[in-house]
Formats: C-alpha cells, structure tokens, sequence
C-alpha cells in the first residue's frame, strides 16, 4: 500500500475515538478504484464498517463493479458537512485585515484491498445490517423482513456486494482549530446566520 496522502497538520487530526463514530453516522462513501486499463471509477454508496471490514454494495447495472481488480488497493472516502468561511466573519479582520477565505470539512480516508462479493447471501446480510444500523432509533422501524422473503430475494438481484479490507485509516477534521477564540466564535455565528448549523459539524 503506499504511504498515506491525506494531508493533514497536526491541530486538524481528528481524534482515533471519533473516526468510527464519525463514519457510523455518515455511513457512506466515495469508493475509488483503478481498473486494469488504469482507468479511475468512483462511486457513491452506503457503507457499514465492521471490524477492518468496510461493507457497501454497488448496483448491478453499474460497470464499476466489473473493473475492479480483485484484491487490488482501493480507496474509501467518508466526507461530513462542509462550508465556505468567509475571512469577514474573524474578529482579527478588524484587527489587522490579514486573514482569506477557507473551507471547513471533516473526512476519513479508508485504503485497503477490494473483493466484490456477487453472492446473495452476503449482500442480504449487508443490506440487512445497514437498514437495522439506519433504522434504529426509529419509532416504527422497519426491517428487511418485514417484506416479503421472494421480494426481497427479487431486490438483491440488481446489487452485488464489496468489501474493503482496511489496511490504513486517515482522519481530517478542518474546523478553524488554528483560529483564535474569537475568530472561531465569529465563525460559528457566520455559520449560523447563514443557515448552516455549526456546533460539531464545520466548526469546533
């Protein structure tokens, strides 16, 4: 596997604690891998991380699934919320006018080998564990049971089943921690009053 490339200074590295947390409650992912013609696929699909096992699912009609190299490294991209930080909003603006704009963000990089899984069995358990994950909490919740065992069967045959063997984790969370108090107290309210909510999502 190569070395890791996520750049992240120290004060944006998210802490081990929170990196599973913060994948569980995004439970989703860019996937990226390269074919045999060197040829770069991404996809979006929903993911569940198990142990060192990072589980999702693609859709039978997208070809991505046939281009990928079995066993070959691959790479999954987790990103939270994100915003624009406008520079009007630091106290130190006033103060001394050196301040530009940035970008807040939190992201989780998973690199390991991938196996496409085009067995029913696994993708039911799958499409199980996630719908149970996404479903708890919920006061009705629905299970995949709760409809019929054929029509079930009959829905797994579009998707086929991936699997990422997590071999390194990269954690990045980008939220104005190198700012003054101040400063990040004026980027929360500028968050707000433009409608995004900041408290633990794109500020600190």
């Amino acid at each position: 596997m190569p070395d890791p490339s996520l750049y992240t200074p120290a004060f944006n590295r998210m802490a081990d604690d929170d990196v599973r947390g913060f994948v569980a409650a995004i439970a989703a992912a860019q996937l990226v891998t390269v074919g045999e013609d060197d040829v770069p696929d991404a996809t979006f699909l929903p993911v569940l991380w198990d142990g060192d096992r990072l589980l999702g699912h693609l859709a039978r009609a997208n070809s991505h699934w046939r281009r990928v190299v079995d066993g070959a490294p691959a790479l999954a991209v987790v990103t939270g919320p994100d915003a624009y930080v406008s520079p009007s909003w630091y106290a130190s603006k006033a103060e001394h006018g050196k301040v530009v704009p940035t970008w807040n963000y939190s992201v989780v990089h998973l690199r390991g080998r991938i196996h496409v899984h085009d067995d029913p069995d696994w993708v039911l358990d799958v499409v199980t564990r996630l719908t149970d994950h996404h479903e708890a909490g919920r006061p009705a919740r629905w299970h995949v049971t709760d409809a019929p065992e054929d029509y079930v069967r009959k829905n797994l045959r579009p998707i086929v089943g991936v699997e990422l063997l997590v071999e390194s984790v990269e954690a990045k969370a980008k939220l104005s921690q190198n700012r003054s108090d101040a400063d990040r107290r004026g980027v929360a309210a500028g968050l707000a009053a433009d409608g995004i909510e900041p408290e633990g999502l794109v500020a600190p």
